[in-house]
């Protein structure tokens, strides 16, 4: 029995409250056929990895040795044989490069890991949602809170793996950011403002405080005047003459 088949019988016989009884369809409908539909893309993705990586793993082990043996003596190697050689090592070349192609050009290794990552993300929700287990185990039945909180973990497994798959491209949800002109306008208003009383406080408005105002200078002391010379009194000279 597959998987898609036992579960099946799991979610007719889930007690869902009254009001969503309908809905185990819509747990077929999506869960059931995500699970279906990632098994799928897995095994598929699965065969051609496999081809691919053995080519590539097997050619790069005998091309060594088939060049090692090309570097023995002629003499002691069949007729022909450098003929086998060359065009054998060019095959093998050939096929590696070609197969590791595929697997870059359709990214087969990143591909078969992330579906069998989602695979298994898939059936673990599933499982803890119909044991009432893990994230699950604070419901004692499977009502309708745990019913929306499973459906929501499903549905983010399943955007989470299309943005890896599409390079998170599908997470594009940042918002654009718009001019604010009336906010601007008004910024610019109370700085045009602001600006108008500095200029009124230069100007000696008296009803806005001032800062105290800067000490002056100190004036330069003046230079210290010249002393005047002393002056020695003359004392005439004596007349002997008696007239």
């Amino acid at each position: 029995m597959d998987y898609a088949s036992k579960v099946s019988n799991i979610i007719d016989d889930l007690n869902l409250p009254r009001e969503l009884e309908d809905n185990k369809e819509i747990l077929k409908a999506r869960f059931v056929e995500e699970v279906s539909y990632y098994e799928k893309q897995r095994d598929h993705t699965k065969k051609y990895y496999n081809v691919f990586r053995f080519i590539v793993t097997t050619g790069s082990i005998l091309l060594p040795a088939i060049l090692s043996i090309g570097q023995m003596d002629p003499a002691k190697l069949p007729r022909h044989f450098d003929d086998v050689t060359y065009w054998s090592a060019w095959s093998i070349s050939l096929m590696v490069t070609i197969s590791n192609g595929f697997l870059q050009l359709f990214s087969l290794d990143k591909n078969f890991f992330s579906y069998s990552l989602v695979v298994e993300q898939l059936k673990t929700e599933g499982w803890q949602y119909f044991g009432l287990s893990g994230k699950y185990e604070e419901y004692e039945t499977h009502t309708k809170q745990a019913y929306k909180e499973f459906c929501k973990a499903i549905e983010n497994i399943k955007r989470k793996q299309v943005e890896q798959e599409f390079q998170g491209k599908g997470n594009n949800t940042k918002k654009k950011q718009t001019f604010d002109f009336a906010g601007e306008m008004k910024t610019f208003m109370e700085q045009a403002k602001k600006n108008s009383d500095t200029d009124l406080n230069e100007d000696g408005n008296p009803d806005v405080e001032k800062g105290p105002a800067p000490a002056p200078s100190p004036e330069p002391a003046p230079a210290p005047e010249p002393e005047p010379e002393s002056e020695t009194p003359v004392t005439p000279p004596h007349d002997n003459n008696p007239n």
